[in-house]
């Protein structure tokens, strides 16, 4: 699905029923233009019939952080204390926010699900999901509050130095404000969750869990403490080396402790773990099956936002039943193709993208 292909379907789902002529000029394009990708995104199975009736299936929930990221990048190392030299950059970002962006662009039905301010920073973080082909009708746009930004600066490797993160706002995104979506919750097949979420917050929706499906980005260290207590009800955990360590107490060293740690994590109850070891690739295991796949030989640009294209390829390749192995393959593909770009998601993403790459980098 190309990016304009995106924008159709986003605009289409708010209003199914709209015009074409009205749909083409929101676009900027020719009524003929539009009438193509109409034609395409039907052969894909899309849009079905007239009216722009769209096609209905499963679709995930992405509940987290949304905000600006306002990226410093060193030409060369970076000096503390001084002004160093280099790039500034402001993207829209955030775990959740990016998660479902890539899951989209991807070709899954996405819904993400958090709480911006109603500024220009929130409009633009609307906008872009949006046009990525994001359903964001039911993020919380708040008077009075702003928006978050999330503040890095990185070497000239591309490697993250240090952050701040403003994200106050996400404490807004509370269980008597989640209380009226519980249909739109309990319609999802999938939900990912990021642990910007308050604690409360997270308490509150795995109590709801049910029969659902959760996935859970670790963010930090710092937050990684918040489902200690919800190990149990987790199916895919993405945690890195230092948030696994806070967790099960076990340092996490060479190749032989990988699995030991993975043990811990299956007696907790989490059922599948992808232990994200860095330059060194993920250990992956689901107690039956496990294994090491080193990262894809892609030159590394902006390491930020790899690992949320990662966890979007494992939602993706989970919503199409694949393997484990195949899933950690895909979703490295997803990784790299992102960190060689300077964006925090990479736009030319997409299930073909990913497997021609993958392609060059056969088992």
């Amino acid at each position: 699905m190309t990016e304009r292909e995106q924008e159709i379907l986003a605009l289409l789902r708010q209003d199914p029923m709209i015009a074409q002529q009205e749909l083409a000029d929101r676009l900027g394009i020719s009524r003929s233009a539009l009438a193509s990708h109409i034609s395409s995104l039907m052969r894909q199975g899309y849009v079905q019939g007239r009216g722009y009736v769209l096609r209905e299936g499963p679709y995930a929930v992405v509940i987290g952080g949304a905000n600006m990221d306002i990226c410093g990048s060193s030409h060369d190392n970076l000096r503390i204390g001084d002004s160093n030299p280099g790039r500034v950059r402001t993207s829209a970002g955030g775990v959740g926010r990016n998660i479902a962006e890539n899951l989209a662009r991807l070709g899954t039905d996405t819904r993400l699900l958090t709480a911006v301010g109603n500024d220009q920073y929130g409009h633009h973080l609307l906008e872009v999901s949006q046009r990525a082909g994001v359903d964001v009708r039911q993020v919380l746009v708040l008077d009075g509050e702003a928006t978050s930004c999330y503040l890095s600066l990185h070497d000239g490797s591309g490697e993250m130095s240090c952050a701040v993160n403003d994200m106050g706002i996400i404490e807004q995104l509370t269980p008597a404000r989640l209380a009226p979506l519980s249909g739109f919750l309990g319609a999802a097949r999938l939900w990912v969750l990021d642990t910007n979420l308050a604690t409360h917050t997270l308490d509150w929706l795995f109590e709801r869990q049910g029969e659902h499906t959760i996935f859970v980005d670790t963010v930090s260290v710092a937050k990684v403490e918040k489902i200690r207590p919800w190990l149990h009800r987790i199916h895919t955990l993405k945690p890195n080396r230092s948030e696994a360590e806070q967790l099960c107490g076990l340092r996490i060293a060479g190749p032989d402790t990988w699995p030991m740690a993975a043990a811990w994590f299956h007696r907790a109850g989490v059922q599948r773990l992808f232990l994200s070891l860095g330059d060194q690739g993920i250990f992956y295991s689901d107690g039956a099956c496990q294994g090491h796949l080193p990262v894809l030989g892609s030159p590394v640009v902006n390491v930020t936002g790899g690992g949320d294209a990662f966890m979007a390829g494992l939602a993706h390749a989970w919503l199409l039943e694949q393997g484990i192995m195949e899933a950690t393959r895909f979703a490295l593909g997803c990784a790299a193709l992102t960190v060689n770009c300077s964006d925090t998601v990479f736009s030319g993403l997409s299930k073909a993208a990913v497997e021609r790459m993958l392609e060059e980098y056969p088992c």
